[in-house]
């Protein structure tokens, strides 16, 4: 096996030790993370650290979030095989080729178009088709394909974004962290029947700053 997958041990590692071991519990989490090529998602001068507990920079001010964060950010959409999915921030791909594992369609929303391209290019060179692209401000959703029944926000937002919380279905949930420049909460917001949001704190968290109309 490691003749043919020269990454696979590191793979498997990440998921008993920087995941598995701490808490993420969901099974299908776990096995999409032990399947994607987390090595294809990274530059080539980071190959080495392609399986690292930490962020990785993927040009553009931008990074690929560390695998914990990919996985527990995952785990807390509570996806179905039958959901629709809403990912805010392409960047390198990776997170949304976890999604297209798990639920029947994503769609994601880069701003910067050579970030996209590129994620575009990757996913679908490993076979997956059920993930579509757009490049624009992705603090105003895609309106077009609402509503969603998952959302999640791969940037630190000053806000929940308005316009992403009207796309959210009915019962659906929104993962996004919140906060300032420097540290933010990744919050889980669960849409009820009245449209407002029951918000959960689940742990402090940095990234990058979400850029757009609704955002910083």
């Amino acid at each position: 096996m490691s003749d043919q997958d020269p990454f696979a041990e590191q793979r498997r590692q990440m998921v008993e030790y920087q995941i598995r071991s701490r808490d993420i519990h969901n099974e299908a989490v776990l096995a999409a993370m032990r399947k994607i090529p987390r090595e294809r998602f990274v530059r080539e001068a980071d190959l080495t650290e392609a399986y690292t507990d930490h962020p990785l920079a993927i040009g553009h001010g931008q990074t690929i979030s560390q695998p914990y964060m990919v996985a527990l950010m995952t785990q807390e959409l509570q996806l179905k095989k039958t959901d629709k999915v809403l990912e805010i921030g392409t960047g390198s791909g990776y997170q949304a080729a976890v999604l297209t594992e798990l639920a029947a369609q994503v769609y994601t929303v880069e701003r910067i178009a050579a970030l996209s391209d590129h994620a575009r290019e990757v996913i679908l060179a490993l076979g997956y088709t059920n993930v579509h692209f757009k490049v624009s401000d992705g603090t105003l959703g895609w309106p077009e394909e609402a509503p969603f029944d998952k959302i999640i926000v791969t940037a630190g937002a000053p806000s929940i974004p308005k316009s992403l919380v009207a796309q959210l279905r009915a019962d659906g949930l929104l993962v996004i962290p919140v906060g300032d420049l420097d540290r933010q909460t990744l919050i889980v917001g669960a849409k009820q029947s009245d449209g407002s949001l029951i918000e959960t704190s689940v742990c402090s968290c940095i990234f990058v700053k979400l850029k757009g109309k609704e955002g910083w």
